[in-house]
């Protein structure tokens, strides 16, 4: 099952084993029962502390459990974690086998003081990357706490399951058979969740701390290079994040990150959160922003109000709260979002195969998830609003070479139609005639570009472009002495990452040149 170089680096990480377990496997006679068994014989021979057996009692096929002699440690994998998830089978194995997690001690001990039974099951996909940290989440939570069992399933391979339950993207989270959550979570933010008094704890931690030199309100790369900077200058700095990596977390494959050809979004994301771990900066996390109240005199302390009711004061702030995906704001949107309207086809694409999707927007994000999409579904169509493309020519060329995609140019969405229960269809208008055309679909995968995370600063008085970007100078400075913006949320335009990089930069060099002034 896996290959000699998969082999010998399993194999290295096996050594951090250092207590017996069992893999109990539970299989019948079809080929992706044999596929499992073989990867779990291959697991088996490389750790002389794991043993096999295959005598499971699950009723999903095939499936395997990870328990120490005696004991079921209540995780589950329903499916062969390979792609995204294979992190999540060597962390898996690793943890069972007991070697320590990388989370704090006050984290094992909310996990372990979670009372009532708590049964948890996951329905992910192979090519997404939001998943894995889901599925790890409630490993380790399963791991920790007896209340807690964890069943990581393949929606691709259990697709009755899907159909029947209506997943519709993934992950999609089920917690004692009704559902929990969508879309990408943290451990924090699952613990949050289901440990009601969390958030007002943590608030009231917040609210105890002194007023920083920088806040930076925003996680994101530009958040991420801010506070980097303002703290090599040595000065108190903060980084209040709803969560940290902002939208790179969405984002698949990265290929124009100078100097390194190629990542992956969530991998960046940790290492801009373990870059900025280095140095002396508070990071808190699961912050959303809700209210800005700006020194009354130049030279006094900003305020930031955050959805947990905590509060945070500094000299200067940087607002790096960046975009999100740009919704097409049409009747039946709102209603089946996560019902057959997705924006991300990474993500929720396995869930669609061999269905007939739409896509709308004909930028680069929007041709290349129609291309992606082709290779899972049985028909794309790419729908854009202008009469012709904007993306980049090697791209268009390479969608108009597959024969299972139809482009529909000029033509304006009007509304998505549905059962009640999940999407059947699109209303469109062609620009040209005014005709109103219908297409029968599952699938909505919405790519029309960004919007600004800038509704929590309409009330105050910093400067909003007519787009609601923040306004700044060529210091990064915002109409408000002291506070100052970078990334995707301000006028800055071509919205990348290594852009957003250099912008929380300079913001953090102007916020550190305007207290030595003031």
């Amino acid at each position: 099952m896996l290959d000699d170089n998969l082999k010998s680096q399993l194999k290295a990480y096996l050594q951090k084993v250092t207590q017996p377990f069992e893999i109990v496997a539970s299989l019948d006679d079809g080929a992706k029962s044999k596929e499992l068994h073989g990867l779990l014989k291959d697991i088996e021979s490389l750790c002389d502390k794991i043993s096999l057996r295959l005598d499971g009692e699950e009723a999903r096929k095939p499936s395997f459990a990870l328990n120490r002699p005696g004991e079921k440690t209540g995780l589950v994998f329903a499916g062969i974690p390979m792609g995204h998830e294979f992190t999540s089978l060597v962390l898996a194995l690793l943890q069972v086998g007991g070697h320590p997690p990388k989370v704090s001690d006050d984290v094992i001990e909310q996990i372990k003081q979670l009372e009532g039974e708590l049964e948890f099951e996951t329905y992910y996909s192979l090519s997404c990357q939001n998943c894995p940290d889901v599925v790890q989440a409630l490993n380790l939570m399963a791991i920790l706490n007896p209340n807690v069992r964890h069943v990581a399933i393949d929606g691709a391979l259990f697709q009755d399951e899907v159909e029947a339950r209506q997943v519709m993207s993934v992950p999609s989270i089920f917690l004692n058979g009704e559902p929990f959550d969508q879309g990408r979570m943290s451990l924090e933010q699952i613990l949050a969740k289901v440990d009601t008094g969390a958030a007002k704890r943590e608030a009231a931690k917040l609210n105890e701390k002194d007023p920083f030199d920088v806040l930076v309100v925003g996680g994101g790369p530009a958040g991420a290079a801010a506070a980097i900077y303002a703290a090599r200058k040595g000065i108190r700095t903060g980084v209040a994040a709803e969560r940290f990596g902002g939208q790179v977390l969405d984002t698949m494959a990265i290929e124009n990150f100078i100097s390194v050809p190629y990542t992956e979004g969530p991998k960046l994301a940790a290492a801009l959160e373990e870059h900025v771990k280095e140095y002396e900066a508070d990071i808190m996390n699961l912050q959303r922003a809700v209210k800005l109240t700006p020194a009354a005199d130049q030279g006094g302390e900003h305020e930031v109000e955050f959805e947990s009711g905590a509060r945070l004061k500094s000299k200067t702030l940087i607002l790096s709260t960046g975009a999100r995906w740009r919704e097409m704001n049409v009747p039946g949107e709102a209603e089946y979002r996560n019902k057959g309207v997705a924006y991300c086809p990474h993500c929720d694409g396995p869930l669609f195969k061999g269905k007939r999707v739409a896509v709308i927007g004909g930028g680069n994000s929007g041709v290349e998830a129609a291309i992606d999409l082709a290779g899972i579904v049985g028909h794309v169509t790419l729908i854009e609003f202008m009469d012709e493309m904007r993306a980049d020519a090697v791209l268009q060329k390479k969608l108009r070479s597959l024969p299972n995609v139809e482009i529909i140019l000029g033509a304006r969405t009007t509304e998505v139609n549905g059962d009640g229960t999940r999407v059947n269809g699109l209303t469109f208008e062609e620009r040209a005639s005014g005709e109103i055309k219908r297409l029968d679909l599952e699938g909505i995968f919405v790519q029309i570009g960004l919007v600004p995370n800038t509704e929590w600063l309409t009330d105050s008085s910093i400067e909003l472009s007519p787009r609601g970007e923040i306004v700044i100078d060529e210091r990064g400075m915002t109409s408000v002495p002291g506070i100052f913006a970078a990334g995707d949320v301000t006028t800055v335009p071509y919205k990348q990452i290594v852009i957003a990089m250099g912008e929380g930069s300079k913001a953090a060099l102007g916020a550190f040149d305007y207290l030595i002034r003031h």
